[in-house]
């Protein structure tokens, strides 16, 4: 008997937690409504969830967000999306789509597009469905073109004139500019750049928002922290998220950008000397991406543009 005392014993103290954890995917709105079958496979459904109904996450909760000129999708206190101009262009990496405007036929969401040589910005405010155990990635998706590619191709421009950001636009038709040995082929001076922050919600105290803090890829993902405030700094593997210049992406057509940012940690300070808070569900994080004057391209975002992605801890 005693034998069996200490088996059971030991048991219980290698056994892992019954809460699971396990993958979560978080865009403007309701996750359970997306455009599932053009934007997210099978595979990525199941990790999408009602998380009002399922979860008890209220679509509202606070006054961080207030709806303004710029928002397009989204209410006061909910999940936003935000732009400088309107949404009101065609889903550019839809294939079958058909229509001109501003009468477009696709299987997507409005777009908002930046042309080249203007400034621009897009916005997007999310809730997290899930306590993130793990780091939390923001994936960054856009229909991005040749100049005035869609004017002359309409759906079929993205077979013909794909591009990225900081490319250097050539001469002719949806040329490229190619680059001799010593000189880089993006200019990165026209690259777009990334703010995120994390705001309380209503599972969680209410803590001062914070900037997230990215691990560069590829890199060593370490981190370097003052010797006397244990802050952490920039270097060559991490930098904060501050749209700064430090913080710029290149974005390819229709393709997935993924900064996979730092779990945040209570007590931990950032690089600007903002104080971290562990997350919790129903946290929001809002990403913001500029767009400089020198772009060279044609940018189409929209509200399921940038989702969230990681693994985090189920609500029960």
């Amino acid at each position: 008997m005693k034998w069996l005392f200490i088996t059971l014993a030991v048991t219980f103290m290698v056994a892992p937690a019954m809460a699971g954890e396990d993958p979560y995917i978080a865009i403007v709105g309701n996750d359970a409504f997306a455009f599932k079958p053009f934007y997210f496979s099978p595979k990525h459904t199941q990790f999408l969830f009602d998380t009002e109904q399922l979860f008890g996450i209220p679509d509202v909760f606070g006054s961080q967000d207030p709806v303004n000129q710029y928002t397009r999708v989204g209410v006061s206190g909910g999940e936003q999306f935000r732009s400088q101009t309107l949404n009101n262009q065609a889903e550019v990496c839809d294939l079958t789509g058909t229509g001109v405007a501003p009468n477009f036929v696709d299987r997507g969401a409005r777009n908002v597009v930046t042309r080249a040589g203007n400034a621009g910005f897009y916005e997007w405010w999310i809730r997290l469905p899930k306590k993130p155990s793990g780091e939390i990635n923001v994936v960054i998706q856009c229909g991005v073109l040749k100049p005035n590619a869609f004017a002359a191709y309409g759906y079929g421009s993205i077979e013909l004139c794909a591009a990225e950001t900081g490319e250097r636009v050539g001469f002719g038709t949806c040329a490229r500019q190619q680059v001799d040995p010593g000189v880089s082929p993006v200019n990165n001076t026209a690259l777009p750049r990334v703010t995120a922050v994390a705001y309380p919600g209503p599972f969680n105290t209410a803590f001062t928002p914070f900037h997230l803090t990215a691990f560069k890829n590829p890199s060593a993902y370490t981190l370097a922290f003052d010797a006397g405030t244990a802050a952490m700094s920039n270097n060559l593997s991490s930098q904060v998220l501050d749209g700064s210049a430090n913080a710029r992406v290149v974005l390819k057509a229709c393709m997935d950008k993924t900064v996979v940012t730092k779990l945040p940690v209570t007590g931990q300070i950032n690089a600007l000397g903002e104080p971290e808070t562990d997350l919790e569900y129903g946290d929001m994080i809002w990403v913001r991406v500029d767009v400089p004057r020198q772009n060279s391209i044609d940018i189409y975002c929209h509200q399921q543009s940038v989702r969230l992605a990681g693994v985090g801890e189920t609500a029960w």
